[in-house]
């Protein structure tokens, strides 16, 4: 078969997106293709940076050209990424964001400030533009997490004179939280409403730019600030984190409960199994199940959501998270690669979400 732009679309049209289920012309995922001679380049669009899939789809490209074009063609795949959006508003609010992730948990105590920050710098470290509100009002842990516990945001002033408040930015994050608006030894002791205004704030007056993926880190259980996030903003999707014992997951299957309600119906993304194992540092290929084995992935068989990964309870989960450095810094270590393959399991159902289910508004609560 002759060497063509046609005939390399052609043979494109029988590579398929392995999460999406269509192949990559249908998909719109190829451009700029060039022929000269026996030399073939074209461009895969990725729906993420965080693909895991890369290698897979590049292999598929040129076995499927060598198949049925020609063998000896020279082929260059680039593989570059546009992340896809879950969002159907037209509200103004964060308009220049394309997907709002919230990280949720039933109760206190699970890890979930520590999962989603190493999982916010694991997405920035593939390429992904990305924020951080810290929407646990009364507990803010990030700008711990982060080691900017001493920072303050500034401002900038918009359209129409508005003043902005500018995100602190570490590791490639933009983050928002309490904590940098309060004293780091005092206590924030507020009402429900007061908490409430504070999220808004973080939300609508905060020049969070162009973003691909923006994580909120909400507090324990199901209270106003989880209503109103998904009444000020079009929630792309949440994950659920949970460690594996009964207590834990009793209190991880309201919170799933809770975005699958009706009134609120926010895609339930995956289950995160924090605290999974114990592994010693000295005994790397030990797992001892303090906790109980298989918890959160029986919740997630039950509900029928996607299982995301396990993270391990090893020490310097713990000491990264103290010393405000992420242990997805330490890109050798095998805690640091558990959080990197979690973050591509999200970004996958990420997409798989935009390319299957409408996309969301902010939702309209009766009270």
């Amino acid at each position: 078969m002759a060497i063509t732009r046609e005939n390399i679309l052609k043979a494109l049209s029988y590579v398929e997106e392995p999460d999406l289920g269509k192949d990559l012309v249908t998909l719109n995922m190829i451009e700029d293709v060039q022929v000269d001679g026996k030399n073939v380049s074209f461009t895969v669009i990725l729906t993420t940076p965080a693909c895991p899939l890369k290698d897979l789809i590049r292999n598929a490209c040129i076995t499927a050209i060598h198949t049925m074009v020609d063998k000896e063609a020279d082929v260059t795949v680039n593989m570059t990424s546009r992340v896809t959006s879950g969002r159907g508003d037209n509200s103004g609010v964060v308009n220049g964001v394309k997907n709002i992730l919230a990280i949720a948990s039933g109760k206190g105590g699970v890890g979930k400030s520590t999962v989603t920050a190493n999982l916010a710098v694991a997405l920035a470290q593939t390429g992904a533009r990305v924020g951080l509100i810290d929407a646990d009002i009364s507990g803010p842990s990030m700008p711990t997490m982060f080691g900017v516990e001493q920072e303050r945001p500034g401002m900038v002033q918009g359209d129409h004179g508005k003043n902005y408040i500018v995100p602190v930015e570490k590791y490639g994050v933009k983050m928002m939280s309490i904590g940098f608006l309060t004293p780091p030894d005092g206590a924030v002791i507020w009402r429900g409403p007061m908490a409430s205004s504070a999220l808004r704030q973080f939300i609508s007056d905060v020049d969070w730019g162009e973003l691909d993926y923006l994580l909120l880190d909400l507090p324990p259980g199901t209270s106003d600030i989880h209503l109103t996030m998904v009444q000020s903003l079009p929630v792309t999707g949440a994950v659920i984190v949970t460690t594996p014992q009964k207590v834990a997951l009793a209190d991880a299957m309201k919170g799933l409960q809770m975005f699958r309600q009706p009134q609120i119906n926010v895609p339930v993304l995956g289950v995160v199994e924090n605290m999974a194992y114990f592994t010693p540092a000295e005994l790397p290929d030990n797992k001892y199940y303090i906790f109980g084995e298989g918890g959160g992935i029986a919740l997630a068989e039950k509900y029928e959501v996607p299982f995301l990964g396990q993270v391990p309870l090893v020490q310097s989960i713990r000491e990264s998270g103290d010393a405000g450095s992420p242990v997805i810094l330490q890109n050798d270590s095998p805690a640091g690669r558990v959080f990197k393959e979690l973050a591509q399991a999200v970004a996958q159902q990420v997409s798989v979400r935009n390319a299957t289910i409408a996309k969301t508004q902010p939702v309209e609560i009766k009270s």
